[in-house]
């Protein structure tokens, strides 16, 4: 099973940047597409972005897309998402984890302990 850790997150003003992290060991991180998740308090947890596992394809939600870029450095172990324009809405505990390609949904059953990102408007 791959152990994640997620890491970047802070405290940004609205239209503000910030580049996520998230570090995998314990299991073969290059064979599975990835993605980043967030859960905002009093909601459900939300797919956010997925990268297949070469890092060529990605695919991102409708609330981020053209503003969030995920990508990954397999011989890091390692996948990022570099957030712009950040807006209040954007406030979450952002996580990631393996995806089912192209379908929002995560593949494995654990989580790490996310990264806060908080935008102040």
């Amino acid at each position: 099973q791959v152990q994640l850790v997620e890491s970047g997150g802070g405290l940004v003003q609205t239209g503000g940047s910030l580049r996520l992290s998230c570090a995998a060991s314990g299991g073969t991180f290059s064979r599975y597409p990835m993605g980043w998740f967030r859960q905002a308090p009093g909601k459900e947890r939300e797919f956010v972005a997925g990268i297949s596992s070469t890092g060529v394809a990605t695919y991102y939600s409708d609330s981020v897309k053209g503003r969030f870029a995920i990508s990954r450095d397999n011989a890091k172990n390692t996948v990022y998402l570099q957030m712009n324009s950040l807006k209040p809405e954007d406030t979450a505990v952002y996580y990631c984890n393996a995806v089912n390609w192209n379908t929002p949904t995560s593949r494995f059953d654990s989580w790490g302990q996310g990264t806060q990102v908080t935008v102040s408007s």
